[in-house]
């Protein structure tokens, strides 16, 4: 019994709206971040490279130690700090979420131009007990 409770508590649980929109959104989510990063590599980058004499920022990294070779044989690799593949994907998280913040932008005007602006509502009318009262107030205030 508990386990066939177990069973439909989750199935319950697995068919909530919220669940299964958040999964259409990490999919999209996904696609979208690889359409961003080509973006990026494909069309941005080389362009910022062409801009300032085919610079390239994923090579750009600063040496602590030195590779040690025998020959032509590395026996102990350089220890390097890879800072530009630090700006590479700085400049891609810059780009992706101007690209989202756009995409909101876009969609909440569109939400806004479907949404027509409520004409005020007509005041309600006063109930009859208030309106009687108001008429003795102001007949008290005639006779001062």
């Amino acid at each position: 019994m508990a386990k066939s409770n177990f069973w439909s508590e989750f199935k319950d649980f697995a068919m909530k709206g919220n669940v299964i929109d958040m999964a259409v959104g990490v999919v999209i989510g996904g696609a979208f971040g690889k359409i961003v990063t080509s973006l990026v590599n494909d069309l941005i980058m080389p362009a910022v490279g062409a801009l300032i004499g085919g610079f390239d920022f994923t090579n750009l990294k600063a040496v602590i130690h030195k590779a040690v070779m025998a020959g032509d044989e590395v026996v102990k690799p350089a220890v390097t700090l890879n800072y530009g593949n630090f700006i590479q994907e700085t400049v891609n998280f810059l780009i992706i979420a101007f690209s989202i913040f756009l995409c909101i932008k876009a969609i909440s005007k569109l939400h806004k131009k479907e949404e027509a602006p409520a004409e005020p509502a007509a005041p309600a009318p006063k109930p009859d007990d208030v309106v009687l009262l108001e008429e003795i107030r102001d007949l008290l205030k005639k006779e001062k």
